[in-house]
């Protein structure tokens, strides 16, 4: 009797091992499947939207209204010929890349040389000024968009590429200070005492040997400044009128007219928004990727 309970209790055990490895098998089975086609469909996720905007740019009107394909059944470079067409159209996207080139010049100019300041040198309340820097970037821009509206029309430089970049530089400079500090910090400080000692002047120290040394934070602050000035349409739009309006707000004033516009013209307008983002990330994707496995960007 005794042995056939034992028995018994054999294989209870030996079915609880079964069942108990089944489990674990199908858990990790699911946990290979969930890695192997999340990030997939992730990805699908956000590139459809993306790729419907660029099929609708190559479809025509008639055909956006009256069906639903995956792929154009009828490609037209008739959206991107009337955008080059109108003046108006391409000059804000002129204006744009403009505001982005002035923008990131100004800000690397501005930026670099304080954030040296704040990684070699101390002084009173040089914390604090570091914390009000970044306080400033969280601001929103509706915040300061009527006093930088009176000051501008005070100055006479309303409707300008310049009042534009200045503008962006108060949201900008702050995120960059911030970058490249992290990054001089990591040079060594010795590495100023060798340059000295070797006759180097300070500025060709900091042209021939920081700025290289720093090479991927100048990368990652050119690509935040970029992301931020490219993208930013209310300032734009209080301190321009005619001769400097930026490309995102054509493409705002003509969705928030979606009955009076074509959605071809509109989703061609936002493709060529997408561009240059595009282009940049794949021109400076080595500083990026270097910059953030050094960690100086969290």
């Amino acid at each position: 009797m005794g042995a056939d309970l034992s028995s018994a209790g054999e294989v209870d055990r030996i079915k609880g091992d079964i069942y108990s490895s089944d489990s674990k098998g199908d858990t990790g089975k699911y946990r290979r499947l969930v890695k192997k086609y999340l990030p997939l469909l992730y990805v699908i996720f956000l590139m459809l939207p993306i790729y419907s905007l660029v099929c609708y740019s190559f479809k025509t009107e008639f055909e956006i209204k009256n069906s639903i394909t995956p792929i154009p059944m009828i490609g037209t470079l008739a959206n991107y010929k009337a955008i080059f067409g109108d003046r108006q159209s391409y000059m804000a996207l002129v204006n744009s890349l403009l505001y982005v080139v002035m923008n990131n010049a100004i800000s690397l100019v501005v930026a670099v040389p304080a954030a040296y300041g704040f990684s070699r040198y101390s002084f009173l309340g040089d914390k604090h000024l570091f914390f009000w820097f970044l306080v400033s970037r969280m601001t929103p821009p509706a915040t300061v968009a009527i006093p930088l509206f009176q000051l501008y029309s005070a100055l006479g430089i309303i409707d300008t590429h310049f009042a534009v970049a200045l503008a962006h530089c108060l949201f900008t400079v702050p995120i960059a200070v911030w970058i490249l500090e992290g990054f001089i910090s990591a040079v060594p400080r010795e590495l100023d005492e060798i340059a000295q000692l070797d006759g180097y002047s300070f500025p060709h120290f900091f042209i021939k040997i920081l700025l290289p040394a720093i090479a991927p934070g100048i990368g990652v602050t050119a690509f935040f400044c970029f992301i931020f000035s490219w993208v930013e349409i209310l300032l734009a739009n209080w301190i321009t009128t005619i001769d400097a309006v930026p490309f995102g707000s054509i493409i705002l004033r003509a969705g928030m007219a979606l009955g009076l516009n074509p959605l071809g013209w509109i989703s061609a307008m936002a493709v060529l928004a997408i561009i240059p983002g595009v282009l940049l990330i794949y021109f400076v994707r080595d500083h990026l990727a270097k910059g953030f496995a050094l960690g100086q960007i969290e």
